[in-house]
């Protein structure tokens, strides 16, 4: 699409997941987590979690009734698949690649898909093919970039997207903390958002200067990280320049934190996701301009190199 495309733009969610019979099936081959027995997902760190395998064309009707035209899949990254020998991560993630490019081509229209892989040993030319297959952009689980130096050491996995011109998205990684003592709200609450504001502070130092170019999204509103602003100018950091090739999803979170995250970054910065089916679209409820802005423009600059404005010195952000 271009400033000239007549077409309106769709109404995106940049964050779905949805479990197959396929993806399901390669999981109940395992023996050794993550693997599923029977319905239940067993994953080291989590609660058992039961798996129902969704049609895609009832959560199509299920968005649309919800406004939204597209949703963009994304692996469960805390599932710690990154994490796994190779040969087993590929196993998976061929699995899930294949699913999404099916899907792609089937006579539904309402889903694009995040494409993962191996961290151990990463396979870049499959990752390259299935974007090059039409997978919007790469995902990358955020305990692999909690500090500055493991970005620097994920940037070429990275680099796949940038040389292509498309995005990423960072989502939440393998839980450290969770047990059966903790409520079951824990590792939600506490362990993904802490490794959002770590990659999303990783990314701050660092990004521009290793991937100068790359359009990047931050999950779960980056763990609210951007909201300590004032905590790191009081600890000697600088916020800079709002980056306009940076992005965070609003998924689980509300009026408050959307409300506040917009008056530090702008409105501009802002995606709506879901997390659908653990979590709903939400709209924020702070008006028509903010809503078409979370589902519609904002996205669209987010995949489309094409909608960004010109850059700007972008050293002054780290």
């Amino acid at each position: 699409m271009t400033d000239h495309d007549p077409r309106p733009a769709p109404a995106v969610d940049v964050h779905q997941h949805l479990w197959s019979e396929a993806l399901v099936d390669v999981l109940r081959r395992r023996g050794s987590s993550p693997r599923i027995d029977g319905s239940t997902l067993l994953v080291d760190g989590e609660r058992p979690y039961e798996v129902v395998v969704e049609d895609a064309a009832a959560r199509q009707e299920q968005n649309v009734a919800d406004g939204i035209d597209l949703a963009l899949l994304a692996f469960s990254s805390p599932l710690g698949v990154e994490h796994l020998p190779p040969d087993e991560a590929a196993e998976i993630f061929g699995v899930w690649h294949a699913g999404a490019v099916d899907l792609a081509e089937s006579d539904l229209s309402g889903f694009g898909a995040w494409a993962s892989t191996g961290l151990v040993e990463p396979d870049l030319d499959g990752l390259g093919a299935a974007l090059d297959a039409g997978c919007v952009g790469v995902q990358v689980p955020a305990d692999a970039l909690v500090t500055p130096g493991a970005l620097e050491q994920l940037t070429p996995v990275l680099e796949v997207a940038q040389g292509r011109g498309k995005p990423a998205f960072v989502h939440p990684g393998r839980a450290q903390s969770a047990g059966e003592h903790l409520p079951t709200w824990w590792v939600p609450l506490v362990d993904y958002p802490a490794q959002m504001a770590a990659s999303w502070w990783s990314w701050h130092h660092a990004g521009r200067t290793l991937l100068p170019d790359l359009r990047i999204c931050f999950g779960a509103g980056a763990g609210l990280a951007p909201l300590h602003h004032e905590r790191l100018a009081a600890r000697g950091g600088r916020m800079g320049r709002v980056d306009a090739g940076v992005f965070v999803e609003t998924s689980s979170y509300g009026p408050r934190a959307v409300d506040a995250l917009a008056r530090v970054l702008g409105i501009d910065a802002l995606v709506l996701g879901s997390d659908r089916p653990y979590a709903e679209p939400r709209d924020p409820g702070l008006g028509d301009a903010a809503w078409h802005a979370l589902t519609r423009a904002n996205p669209r600059r987010l995949l489309d190199p094409e909608q960004l404005p010109a850059p700007t010195d972008r050293r002054s952000a780290a």
